[in-house]
């Protein structure tokens, strides 16, 4: 009897959205029974194989402090970022010279302080500084957890979707190293991805040709301009987001456009 009227209200409630065509927001999808099978199947093979090298899980709330968030991720990523408004009230609190100016970046800190996590590793970093005491070191840490991002909806780019981190804190031992690859490839062959290609990258190469350049200082916006030299087309376009960033304007052309192409020849070698 219990289930029937459930049942009853649920369709009730139905057909009263139905009279509007039902919708999702977009860059958010709905999984049917056999694509979420599907993703749980590589889930779980991913899992088996981090614990089988000695990483556990963590979980995150879905949300964190804002200024756990901003400014993280240079000043591009902080737009994509999805803000929380406050509880009640929120503009009866805002400054009303702020609210008549409508300068966002004065009202937004008074109205939201919080928002939904952009990735899984600036979360990861407060939960180690958090929890230090109550972890043992190294920490070997895996977590496969959705995270949102405000960004342009378009084919193959959504603003809800999981994302899938392993990490290792407290070691400067390259065998963690060696590790990390060797589970890649032992994910990669369970999963029977044939042909992949395993690359490495080393962060401390993008900043000492930073600290050649000068801008030792504008790294995040260095290397988020240096992300995209094989999405939007190439050296020519990572050339001009650079210029027109203001904080790398004081760099030439000339040497901008060198950076690059050294930084296409070290990709296209490893």
């Amino acid at each position: 009897m219990k289930s029937s009227l459930i049942d009853v209200f649920i369709f009730a409630s139905l057909n009263k959205v139905m009279a509007q065509k039902p919708s999702i927001p977009k860059g958010t999808r709905d999984f049917s029974p056999v694509e979420v099978q599907r993703r749980q199947y590589i889930m779980n093979t991913i899992k088996h194989h981090f614990e089988h090298y000695g990483f556990m899980p963590i979980e995150t709330p879905s949300f964190e402090n804002s200024d756990t968030l901003l400014g993280k991720y240079g000043e591009e990523g902080d737009r994509l970022i999805f803000k929380i408004l406050n509880n009640g009230q929120y503009l009866s609190k805002v400054n009303d010279e702020d609210l008549q100016s409508k300068n966002e970046h004065k009202v937004s800190p008074q109205i939201s302080k919080r928002a939904l996590r952009y990735d899984l590793t600036v979360p990861f970093a407060r939960y180690v500084v958090q929890h230090q005491n109550d972890i043992t070191f190294p920490f070997k840490r895996y977590q496969i957890q959705p995270v949102w991002r405000a960004d342009r909806p378009q084919h193959g780019r959504f603003q809800e979707f999981y994302q899938c981190d392993a990490d290792v804190v407290g070691s400067n031992s390259l065998l963690q190293e060696v590790e990390l690859v060797k589970l890649y490839d032992a994910v990669f062959t369970d999963l029977k991805l044939d042909g992949c290609t395993i690359k490495i990258n080393n962060r401390k190469i993008l900043a000492g040709i930073a600290q050649m350049i000068g801008a030792e200082d504008q790294l995040i916006d260095f290397t988020v301009a240096l992300d995209k030299l094989d999405k939007i087309g190439g050296a020519e376009k990572v050339k001009e987001e650079m210029v027109q960033k203001a904080s790398l304007k004081l760099l030439s052309k000339n040497l901008i456009l060198f950076l690059v192409y050294k930084v296409t020849l070290l990709l296209n070698l490893r």
